[in-house]
């Protein structure tokens, strides 16, 4: 095995919480050999339903397996541990991907270790910015979190109280049958550049939490009547969405600043790869002197070697788990996890 040479020790990790599934191999150093992923995509106007991922995720995990090993240019006894995506996500994906993690591990006789989504993502953001301690605003399809680190732990200082940014966008793309490929929140990114009018939307800020069902039941019961009339055009609603949550997020990252005493935000998650988010949150972070930490759509968006390098540093610190415990949960908060590899 490689842990009785002096080779570097590698971690092969499995990504599968959405509609997404990535295998990523990544080495002690940080360094990313291998990163593929396939994405599960319907029909615009129609999300993406547990059953028919799972499958998705079945029909490819092997094959991205094989891609990322050689990509990485290793083989399996090069691979230290398997790290598995434990939760939080959907469950029948989830256990496609834990049971494929399961069955290498018992073939190349090497160590499991769960791993946090929403971790992964920060530990991604660190690693690919360099970012040391700043305030963390995580937002995603399914979550939407301002988090600081504490104690060896990720503390949850606001969130949304509802649904997450990224199933607000999805869903309003659905409304006006925006397709799915890439993300149908890229195509509202894309879409809202070229609207002008800021239609006045519900804002809802509740100290450190956000809502987002409340001006998503809006616009989805204006748009229609907004563009028949004349009043507003599927851009101008798009950009009119964007620039109302965005400075909503903006809001609570503030202040979450402030409470910490830090100036440097790190944005991760799925939407953060929206250029207009970043822009906005930098005009913010530049006026406290500090400095904006984000990435692009390969680290941003769900990947396997967001998997692989937190399950390497826990890895590292003697965490691994037996086969009876390799189990996986829909809801898995980012501060239960005691980060054993920072001070």
């Amino acid at each position: 095995m490689t842990g009785e040479s002096k080779s570097p020790l590698l971690c092969l990790g499995i990504e599968g919480s959405a509609n997404k599934i990535g295998v990523g191999i990544v080495r002690e150093d940080g360094e990313i050999l291998s990163n593929p992923r396939h994405t599960f995509i319907t029909p615009p106007g129609q999300g993406f339903l547990p059953r028919e991922t799972a499958l998705h995720h079945q029909e490819w995990a092997v094959k991205l397996v094989q891609q990322a090993l050689a990509e990485a240019g290793v083989t399996p006894d090069q691979i230290s541990c398997i790290a598995f995506t434990k939760g939080p996500g959907m469950g029948g994906p989830l256990v496609s991907c834990v049971v494929v993690a399961r069955m290498l591990s018992q073939l190349w006789r090497v160590p499991l270790v769960g791993v946090n989504h929403c971790v992964g993502h920060i530990e991604m953001g660190r690693v690919v910015t360099g970012a040391q301690d700043p305030v963390v605003l995580y937002v995603s399809g399914g979550n939407t979190q301002v988090i600081a680190y504490a104690d060896r732990r990720y503390r949850i200082f606001g969130e949304t109280i509802d649904i997450a940014v990224g199933n607000c966008l999805d869903r309003f793309a659905r409304v006006l049958n925006l397709p799915n490929d890439p993300a149908p929140g890229y195509n509202i990114e894309q879409l809202a550049k070229k609207g002008s009018k800021l239609i006045e939307l519900p804002y809802v800020v509740k100290g450190m939490d956000v809502s987002f069902s409340g001006v998503l039941s809006y616009i989805e019961g204006a748009a229609h009547d907004l563009i028949a009339k004349g009043e507003a055009t599927p851009a101008d609603l798009c950009f009119s969405l964007q620039e109302t949550i965005f400075a909503m997020l903006v809001e609570i990252t503030e202040r979450a600043m402030a409470h910490v005493g830090t100036s440097d935000v790190l944005i991760v998650g799925g939407v953060g790869c929206n250029l207009r988010l970043q822009q906005m949150m930098q005009v913010m972070v530049e006026e406290r002197g500090g400095h904006l930490y984000a990435t692009d759509d390969r680290y941003c968006i769900d990947n396997g070697a967001m998997i692989a390098w937190p399950g390497l540093l826990a890895f590292k610190q003697g965490q691994v788990m037996e086969l009876a415990e390799t189990t996986c949960t829909q809801r898995y908060r980012t501060d239960e996890v005691f980060v054993t590899w920072r001070d």
